[in-house]
């Protein structure tokens, strides 16, 4: 209990204007923290994270893995395009920061994150995976005081296939589904690999409700990928000092690349089998 009532008292410190939530993400993370190594047999309390600019695939790949292993995904992206769809008092102030390709602040997103892990918490789920945080080297510092992260998984594309593949991004207006209407073929150059991502498109009774985010837009997704390349390096240093960090770099679409970001994480056949499935 001493533990973590020294934990608590250093993440204040960090960041004093929401201590609060800070203490909430604590009781939760602490409930269930524990050290698990990516091919132990039992990994349903697995502390992951997803590192990744925006549009790299950090949803699809964690929301899979999170399917595989019984653990819960939690997106910070997610839980900021909930809090726009409702009518709550920081929905006008999050769309006014999203639409112009700005970060959130780090209380906004301990705010969104502390009401996720009770809701966790309340349900008996055990272990997670981070999407979309941490985002800066003081959200990194915070976790590190709150739990223990196991593994940090870095996705990384070339830039002009993510700008390709977030001006493709589509949502359903009535199921909430995701899809991508981009097709990339890129060729090899000087003997090199290309890259095929093929589209990921909408069955036919989504194909007339599909909507584009308001911030997919060239200029804004230029912007999310300035700020993210500047405030990323030192969160990927933090957790290489650790050696936490994996780096992963996708050779392409889902077929190709999800059977080998098994393979990176120890996973064996039979669990590729059954995301075949997925």
């Amino acid at each position: 209990m001493a533990g973590l009532t020294n934990r608590l008292l250093r993440a204040k410190n960090v960041f004093t204007s929401s201590s609060s939530s800070i203490l909430r993400i604590s009781r939760s993370f602490s409930s269930s923290s524990s050290s698990v190594t990516p091919n132990n047999k039992d990994r349903s309390n697995v502390h992951w994270v997803f590192l990744g600019c925006p549009g790299v695939g950090k949803g699809t790949y964690a929301g899979r893995l999170s399917s595989l292993l019984g653990v819960p995904h939690i997106s910070t992206g997610d839980l900021v395009r909930h809090e726009l769809s409702s009518s709550g008092p920081l929905s006008q102030k999050l769309a006014q920061i999203v639409n112009q390709g700005k970060l959130l602040s780090d209380e906004i997103i301990f705010s969104l994150l502390s009401k996720r892990l009770e809701s966790k918490e309340a349900n008996g789920e055990s272990g997670f995976i981070l999407d979309g945080f941490p985002r800066t080297i003081k959200q990194a510092e915070t976790l590190e005081e709150v739990t223990h992260v196991d593994l940090v998984i870095n996705l990384k594309l070339r830039e002009d296939v993510i700008i390709k593949k977030c001006l493709g991004r589509r949502i359903c207006s009535q199921c909430g589904g995701n899809f991508n209407v981009a097709s990339i073929d890129i060729k090899g150059e000087n003997g090199g690999h290309g890259m095929v991502m093929a589209p990921l498109l909408p069955p036919p009774n989504c194909e007339s409700k599909l909507i584009t985010r308001s911030d997919d837009t060239e200029e804004v997704v230029k912007e999310r990928l300035r700020i993210y390349n500047e405030m990323s390096q030192p969160v990927e240093e933090f957790y290489r000092r650790r050696g936490k960090l994996l780096e992963f770099d996708l050779p392409g679409g889902i077929p190709e690349s999800w059977p080998k970001l098994l393979q990176a994480l120890c996973l064996d056949d039979n669990d590729k089998k059954q995301s075949a499935t997925a």
